[in-house]
């Protein structure tokens, strides 16, 4: 973040900015900026109007861990947001470390992991990403990121359902690794009104209780099994896995059980927290904060968390007597679409020419070569007079040769997912924007086979996009890509590196 950034702050009662150096000069952040974000945009637990907003006090940016019993959790509930002192630049850092967790999840749960492998991806993906040069502020990187998350992801109904099954589910496995002190503190935290069975109660029902356990492969292991009395209606994951004992509308749950009611609660919370928060988007914040946080907001959604596809990689070059043989093998069939509709139709509309042009500069198409490229297939539609006029001009904008120089990125797989084309366009996912039909016959026409063809339709049916476009890769290439394909940059280097090995191999058998 660029510390000659102003930011004017007269009309925003909930954010201020310190551009004060005393403290900043011995913490080693000079000219860096503070923003202080009063998290009450988020917070489910403060419904108020625009008349009864305060400025917000400055606090120190620390956040003790909750405390019950004398137990002590580093897991928060996200209840309630208290105030913290957060650089601008951690604002968006620290939530692009939390979605590069929660997109690790969703990967794992659309590939079909089972629960240890899950439990396994979610631990790694936690210590790969939310560490804190300081470890005593993990916990506020915690909160902080969930709740510009969900700032970010209240805005739609599609993006909060996905926030809220990602969220849910990262907390579920933390939840489980927690020590059964840990995880009663936390159902104390959560309010839920459930005290253990008395004894009396437990010996009146210990026989049944017995026989659930064998029958689900858990006996009881000790006397002192803690169980709690709820309403089944709670605990329908639970019922509906015949996993309790139920009387008189009551579930008796054990300890190791109370993951299904915290989560279900959880859940709860959390919901209600993202259509409160949306409110107060859509009425308040999306205006107020349309020149600083509200385009950090909005981009956050779609953000590309890879590699860097700017520039194509060292000694690589793509020329223009091999480009239709490279197109057949190894582009996405997002591009590969596009190239064809160019050769076709000798034209593209502007978000095609931008889609397929950054693509082609990310893996090496030289300027000149773009030039003549893109001249040859238009000047059969407009003519070469009209090409250099009206087109060649955003082709060396995109090389950064005009306007503001930029040295434009390729467009990324959640870019492109999230473009909306319209008629006569061409751009965009096909996986998202094509029909079954059209999509089983572009499959088809690149080699994939039946069986194949029928998981990449079951994945686009679900929305699983990138996936599709992995399965496609595999069928294709015959090789795994435990990565998934997250940039269409990142699916030709792979096959060019594919198809190069075995080459390499061929020549020396």
């Amino acid at each position: 973040m660029s510390s000659g950034r102003k930011i004017c702050t007269s009309h925003l009662p909930q954010f201020a900015v310190d551009h004060s150096t005393a403290d900043c000069t011995t913490a080693g952040c000079l000219d860096l900026q503070i923003l202080r974000f009063d998290f009450d945009y988020c917070d489910n637990t403060k419904a108020f109007t625009r008349e009864e907003q305060t400025p917000m006090e400055i606090v120190r940016s620390e956040r003790k861990p909750s405390v019950s019993n004398g137990v002590i959790s580093t897991l928060p509930i996200y209840r309630s947001a208290p105030p913290l002192e957060v650089r601008l630049e951690d604002f968006e850092l620290y939530a692009i470390d939390r979605l590069r967790v929660l997109k690790g999840i969703s990967d794992g749960l659309s590939r079909g992991r089972k629960p240890d492998e899950m439990a396994e991806l979610v631990s790694d993906l936690w210590k790969a990403n939310m560490r804190h040069p300081q470890p005593s502020e993990v916990v506020n990187k915690d909160i902080i990121s969930h709740f510009v998350l969900r700032l970010v992801y209240c805005r739609t109904e599609e993006l909060r359902k996905w926030f809220l099954s990602m969220e849910t589910m990262l907390f579920r496995y933390r939840y489980q690794r927690e020590t059964s002190d840990v995880q009663r503190a936390l159902v104390a935290d959560l309010d839920l009104s459930y005290k253990p069975v008395s004894n009396a109660e437990y010996e009146s029902v210990k026989d049944k209780l017995s026989q659930v356990a064998r029958c689900i492969g858990q006996p009881l292991s000790r006397a002192e099994t803690i169980f709690y009395k709820v309403p089944f209606e709670e605990v329908p994951e639970l019922v509906a896995g015949r996993r309790v004992f139920i009387q008189k509308g009551n579930a008796y749950i054990a300890t190791h059980q109370l993951v299904s009611l915290v989560i279900n609660q959880f859940r709860s919370n959390l919901s209600k927290a993202l259509a409160l928060t949306n409110r107060k988007w859509t009425s308040m914040i999306r205006e107020q904060e349309k020149d600083r946080l509200t385009p950090i907001v909005e981009a956050l959604s779609t953000s590309y968390l890879g590699p860097d596809y700017s520039q194509p990689p060292e000694y690589t070059e793509i020329s223009l007597k091999d480009i239709d043989q490279v197109a057949k093998t190894s582009f996405p069939l997002c591009m590969r679409h596009l190239f064809e509709k160019l050769r076709e139709d000798h034209h593209l509309k502007h978000g095609g020419r931008m889609q397929l042009g950054l693509f082609l500069k990310g893996v090496g198409l030289k300027l000149d070569d773009a030039l003549a490229f893109w001249k040859a297939e238009f000047s059969r539609k407009v003519g070469a007079e009209k090409f250099d006029k009206e087109y060649a001009y955003g082709i060396r904008h995109n090389y950064g040769k005009e306007g503001k120089r930029v040295d434009y990125t390729p467009y990324s797989c959640q870019k492109i997912i999230s473009l909306t084309p319209g008629v006569g366009d061409h751009h965009g996912c096909p996986y998202r924007h094509f029909s079954e039909e059209n999509l089983r016959a572009a499959l088809g026409k690149m080699g994939v086979g039946n069986f194949v063809v029928e998981d990449v339709i079951g994945k686009v049916r679900n929305r699983h996009y990138q996936l599709a476009c992995t399965l496609t890769f595999e069928a294709i290439h015959g090789a795994s890509c435990d990565a998934g394909i997250n940039h269409p940059n990142q699916y030709y280097n792979d096959s060019k590196k594919i198809l190069e090995s075995r080459n390499s191999s061929n020549s020396l058998a």
